[in-house]
Order: structure tokens, then sequence, then C-alpha cells
């Protein structure tokens, strides 16, 4: 029998406000001591009202525009009961039947075996919750952190369009990416900013009906979340060819360390939570205008940045993907090369209008802005464990580099040297290329002299030249180097070894 995979998700992400869902406590509880950022209200003391915190709607429908959802302009909060120690209420507030917004459309793109593949996935909707406290498991007994309840978050659920586990891996980086262009949230799976629980089940390839599914929890990685897929794409397709296939729907954990999913209990179905409109606050009514506002302030998306760096910059897939994963790095490659164009107009030896030019030499400019920023300012980054906005590095002395390499002023190590410098202390390029005397030599008289004089001491290499290995021109040019400390232009050592070398 051959089998159709079907997944949903259903992610949370907790939104960067200033203060919690529906009271005034600071939503930065999870980074101060326990139980220190909680009040009456998110502690569900007998008389106290809770009130909607508009910055968390505003993130919400911000995220869910972006996503391609409708916003409702009248949607509800609702009372979801059940008892656990993390919620203090006996009740946790979300909505229900009336969500901030509906019916939603993202496309996902991504390298599949080195080719380019899409997707569009469904979002049922978006909607507003409270989160729970959190719980701290030790070996006799459990303890209750309330800093954390009350946070605001958006639930995300998806249609079940996902047919692999890397699909749904795709989706959720991207979210991820959405979510952080945005500033609606951080969105570190690590840190629970962003949480997934993945719903899959199977049913013979060719029916549509769905079958009864298995929900994943424990999930706080991508990685987790793509194991955990597969371990229990591999775990149902086994029950079924056995003849056994799943018979109800039911939650099962994701255990790390065994690779293996575990159960925990049948799957609650709405009606178990007895939903019900909550009395204490009022409908959230929004405008057109509003929503209209909220559009308007999405800026671009990195999806969409990707592409247009693509077209604009010459740029292959992956190398946009990786400039644009991160919307800081986008916006700093982005504005070197906008620096790198200008600079480039002001050079003697390129002729014609500036669209002339950036035609016929952009690209070898911004391959070298790509190349030393992804290799080597990575590298500098990641071993001081800093971001990009963190670091000494502007776009205007990055690019300044850069064109230091480009008209060949310096050598691939006095530039190392140079990025050292200006990672370290935020100099500028030009001063510590003079200060430590790092610019190219490249003047022919000196360069002649010091070639004849290699030559000369050098009669066996010389001879062996001449013989026909002339793979020792790379030799005598390695001699160059050494001796100029350097600083010696190679390509004009090349030149002047072969002229004198074929003379001879």
């Amino acid at each position: 029998m051959q089998l159709e995979t079907i997944i949903g998700l259903e992610i949370h992400i907790q939104l960067s406000t200033a203060s919690k869902m529906f009271c005034s406590c600071s939503n930065a509880g999870e980074d101060l001591p326990v139980n220190t950022t909680v009040c009456p209200i998110c502690l569900g003391h007998p008389g106290t009202l809770p009130t909607i915190n508009h910055q968390a709607v505003e993130l919400g429908a911000k995220l869910a525009l972006a996503l391609g959802c409708k916003i409702q302009l009248v949607s509800e909060f609702a009372r979801k009961n059940y008892f656990y120690p993390d919620l203090p209420k006996g009740y946790q507030i979300s909505q229900f039947d009336k969500p901030l917004a509906k019916n939603g459309q993202v496309e996902i793109v991504w390298l599949s075996d080195k080719q380019i593949v899409s997707k569009q996935v469904g979002i049922e909707r978006l909607h507003l919750e409270e989160d729970a406290a959190k719980n701290f498991h030790f070996q006799d007994k459990t303890l209750v952190d309330y800093n954390r309840g009350g946070t605001p978050l958006a639930e995300i659920v998806t249609q079940p369009d996902f047919r692999s586990a890397e699909e749904a891996r795709v989706f959720l980086q991207e979210l991820q990416k959405v979510a952080r262009y945005l500033e609606v949230s951080q969105a570190d799976m690590e840190k629970g900013h962003l949480r997934c629980d993945a719903n899959i089940s199977l049913r013979p390839l060719g029916e549509v009906r769905l079958y009864p599914k298995t929900e994943i929890k424990n999930l706080n990685s991508f990685k987790a979340v793509e194991k955990a897929l597969k371990y229990e794409q591999i775990r149902q397709t086994e029950l079924w060819q056995g003849g056994q296939g799943p018979k109800f729907s039911s939650t099962r954990g994701w255990s790390e360390a065994k690779g293996e999913t575990t159960e925990q209990r049948d799957k609650e179905e709405s009606a178990d939570y007895r939903y019900f409109p909550e009395p204490d606050l009022p409908p959230l009514v929004l405008s057109e205008d509003q929503v209209e506002e909220w559009q308007a302030r999405l800026g671009e998306l990195p999806q969409a940045r990707s592409k247009r760096f693509m077209a604009e910059y010459g740029l292959g897939f992956a190398e946009s993907k990786i400039v644009t994963d991160d919307k800081m790095v986008a916006e700093f490659f982005e504005q070197a090369v906008s620096e790198g164009r200008e600079w480039l107009t002001t050079l003697e030896s390129v002729t014609g209008s500036k669209e002339e030019i950036w035609r016929n030499n952009g690209r070898k400019l911004v391959k070298l802005i790509y190349d030393w920023l992804v290799s080597e300012v990575f590298k500098h980054l990641n071993a001081a464990g800093l971001s990009l906005s963190e670091s000494k590095l502007t776009p205007e002395n990055f690019a300044e580099f850069v064109a230091l390499v480009y008209e060949g002023k310096i050598n691939s190590s006095a530039a190392q040297i140079i990025l050292q410098e200006m990672f370290t202390t935020g100099e500028d390029p030009a001063w510590i290329m003079k200060d430590k005397d790092l610019g190219m030599v490249d003047n022919l008289a000196d360069l002649a002299d010091l070639v004849v004089g290699i030559i000369q001491t050098n009669p066996e290499q010389v001879s062996q030249y001449q013989s026909g290995k002339t793979n020792l021109i790379k030799y005598f040019v390695g001699l160059a180097m050494k001796e100029s400390n350097g600083k010696a232009n190679p390509e004009i050592l090349t030149k002047l070894f072969t002229d004198h070398l074929s003379s001879k």
C-alpha cells in the first residue's frame, strides 16, 4: 500500500511587547528572578479585571498580514478551561471561534537535491492568547515560575498541507525570519519564543479524507521537528502495513535522547476545553484604516528581498538566502553595495554612464563584497560571539575596504590584516593600510630589480624553468613575495618573471 504523509503545524510565537497580554507586568520576566514580574491579574486573584494589550494586537496583526491572512475587524476572546499548576486562574484567555485573522497563504522556497522547489502553505488562523507559567521539574517536586504566565502569544495554525518533514522545517525557518524581520518576536526556539506542536497522520495515496492524527510535543529546535516527524512517519507506516493504523488521535512527546516519540495521552478536542466568551473583555474591534496602516508598514519581507537580490545583484539562490536570512546582514550588504556603486563612478579607469559602469563592473564588486562578508566578516563575528550590529564595522568602511581589494592596492594577506584591525578598532581601512605600510608595491622599476636579483641567485631553477618546467613561475613569485614582505603585486611579478626568463 502506498501511503501519503499529512502534516499540519500549531505554532506559538511569543510577542515582543513591553508588558503582558492582559496586565501591566513586564514581559521580560523570564530574564528576571523567578516570580518577580507578577500581579493579582496574571495570578488570577478574585475580583481582578484584564485589559487587552494593544501593542500585542498590532504585532499579531502585522504577523498575520505577512502570512497573507485576512484580519477580522471584530474578534473575541474566550476562556479555555483546563486545570494545571501553571495556570492559576484555572483557564487560559485565548480566542476560539472569532480569531484575529484567518485564511492566509505563504509560499516557501528551498533547495532540495540542488533544485529550487516551492510550495504554497495555507494558514487556517492566527489568534492571540496568554501564555501559561513555567514548570521546573526536580526529582521529588515541581516548582512554578509565574513570570511567564500571561505573556502574549500569537498562535498560528496551518492547514495540513505539508507532505514531508523537510517541508515543515522549511516553513518554520521561514516563519522565524518573517517574525524577526517584522520585529514582532525574537522567535528563538531554544529559548521558547517559538514553540511548535506537529500533527501527523498517514492515508492511502489518492484518498482525500483525513485519518486520526498524532500530535508531537516537546519540539525545541528545527532539527527536532524534522527528526520527530520522520520517526513518526516510519512508526505509523509500520502500523498501517501491519493492518493496525491509528484508530484515534493521540499526543506523543519527543525524546531527543532516545530519538523517538513516546505516548502521552489521547488528544483533547475543543469540546474538552468548554470554551465560552470571556465575560471580562469586550470584543476587539478594528478599523479598515488601521489594518491598511499596518499593511503599509510591513516593509520588505525576507523572501521578497531574497528574490530582489538575485535579480538586482546576480546572487545565486543559496547566496541570496545567506545574506537575507538576517535582516541586519541584508541591510549591511545592500548598503555596502550602494557605497561601492558610488565609488565605482569615481574611478578614472572606467567610462560611460552610471548605469553602464555598473553593468560592466558591478558583478565583480558585488562578488568581492559577498565573499569577504560571508567568509571573513562572519568568521570574525563567530569568533567574537557578536552580531553584525554589535561589531565596529560599518557598511561605509567595509565598502572602502573592498574598494582597496578591487583596485589591487592591497593583496590578500594585507587585506586579512586590515580587516582584523578594522574589526578590533573600527579604524578607516586606508589609514590602517598607510599606518602599517601594507600597500601593494607595483612600481615597475623596483619590482624589476627584485626579479633580476632572484633570477641571478637561483640559476638551477632558472635552468629547469627554461627546460620546460614552467610551473616554477610560482616558485619565483613566491620568493619575490617573501622578500617584499608580501607587498609586491603578484600579477606584475608573474609578468616580469615570465618576460625575463623567456628572454634569457
